[in-house]
This record gives C-alpha cells, structure tokens and sequence, in this order.
C-alpha cells in the first residue's frame, strides 16, 4: 500500500458511503455533531477573546505602537479559533463521534462480507468502552506531535522544512483514526497497534491527505470510516491464507 493507495481508498468510502442511504445519514450526522460543536467551543472561547487580551496587554496608549495592539488581537483570534477547533473536534470525537464511526465501519463490513468481526465473548458495551478509551490516545498524541513541531518550527532554522512535516503528521494520525476501528474493536492492545501503523506510513498519509483541504476535510472525515474498513479487508485478505479444499 502506497500514498496513492491511500487516497483512492478515501475517495472509494467518500463513494460508497454517498450511494448508502445509512451510511450517508450517519456521515452527515457526523459532519453535524462536530460541527456544533465546533461552533459552541469557538463562540464560547471567541467570546472571552477581549478579557483574554486584556491579561495578556493592555491596549497602549501611544499611537506609534497600538498598531501592533490591534496585530496580536488578529494573531490571538486566529490562534484561538485553531484552539477552539481542535477542542471541539476531540470532544465530539470522544463523546459522540466515535460511537457513528464504529457504526459506519460496522455496517460497510456487514455489507461486504455478510458478518462483523469483533472479539470473541466480549459484550458489546465492552467494546465501546474500549474504542473509546483508544480515542483519547489517538487524538492526544498527534496534537502533542503537531504542538512540539510547531513549537520547535518557530525556534529552530528547520522552521520551512517543520511547518510542512506538522500537517503531515497530523493527516497520518486521523487516517490512523479511521483504519484502527476494527483492530481496536478486536481488543488487540495498543502497542501492536501502533506498530501496524508504523508499517503504512505513506498508506495513512495518502489516505489522510484529503484531511487537510480546508471545508472539503469535514466531508472526507465524515466518511472516513467507510474507506478504512474497506482498506482493512482488502488487507485481511491479501494475508489470510489460500483455502484449501
């Protein structure tokens, strides 16, 4: 599996999950439950955005200077808009979203296969609690990444080459979002996991790169699920055994 790999099977699930009248409602309603939330995180945050700079620097008095006043209000918008972004998306993702895409995954592998694959005598609230508790992993430790990127792009002279590699690492870990829901609803621990991870890099920054078109990466999110289950049985077939009869 290639980078190029990577992006048809995102366009594959966009597809499937378009031509699927379930598999469409629960992408859209995906697509809403961060997108309220989105909008409740930024207009609470945003709302506070004046105290904020007030702690921060007292607007000057002097003409000369208030310019760069009004230059730090913009940045800290922005900045705090980013924040607020990202805040919105990891709680929607852990309280509600990943509920919809184990379902979205459930569903495309029952249609493709006739069955759903799950670990052996565990009970289903058991499998949810797991996929959630996965979510907080899978979500911090890209936005630790892309913090620590960031951070060392503005002090270091690799800030160019950086500030292209943070986008990156973020795109490969909200494909891997997507491709570990069967591997995780398994039970399979989170070190092996990882390491399966560590094998498809090109894989999951092909499939993640259409993550990172601004507005269009709602949509391609939303029916993410879809084109990582499909990627996973395609991959378990290609491993499992000839049958012999």
């Amino acid at each position: 599996m290639n980078l190029f790999s990577g992006i048809l099977y995102n366009f594959k699930g966009l597809w499937l999950g378009i031509r699927t009248p379930r598999l469409l409602l629960l992408g859209f309603l995906r697509f809403a439950v961060v997108a309220i939330f989105t909008v409740a995180v930024s207009g609470l945050i945003l709302a506070k955005h004046a105290e904020i700079l007030t702690l921060l620097w007292q607007q000057p008095e002097s003409p000369w200077i208030v310019w760069a006043w009004h230059l730090a209000s913009w940045l800290l918008s922005l900045m705090l808009m980013g924040m607020s972004a990202v805040a919105a998306y990891l709680l929607a993702q852990v309280l509600f979203a990943v509920f919809i895409m184990d379902l979205m995954s459930r569903i495309t592998e029952r249609m493709l296969t006739g069955q759903v694959t799950a670990a052996p005598n565990a009970p289903f609230i058991r499998q949810m609690g797991f996929l959630v508790r996965q979510e907080l992993p899978r979500n911090i430790i890209p936005v630790l990444l892309t913090l620590i990127i960031m951070v060392l792009a503005w002090f270091t002279p690799l800030g160019p080459l950086l500030t292209a590699i943070g986008p990156m690492v973020a795109a490969i870990f909200l494909a891997w979002d997507n491709t570990d829901l069967i591997p995780a609803r398994n039970l399979q621990p989170f070190g092996r996991r990882f390491k399966a991870l560590g094998k498809a890099p090109l894989f999951h920054l092909g499939f993640g790169l259409p993550f990172l078109i601004p507005v269009l990466n709602l949509v391609f999110l939303s029916f993410a699920p879809v084109g990582a289950t499909l990627y996973h049985l395609d991959r378990v077939k290609k491993t499992a055994p000839p049958s012999t009869v």
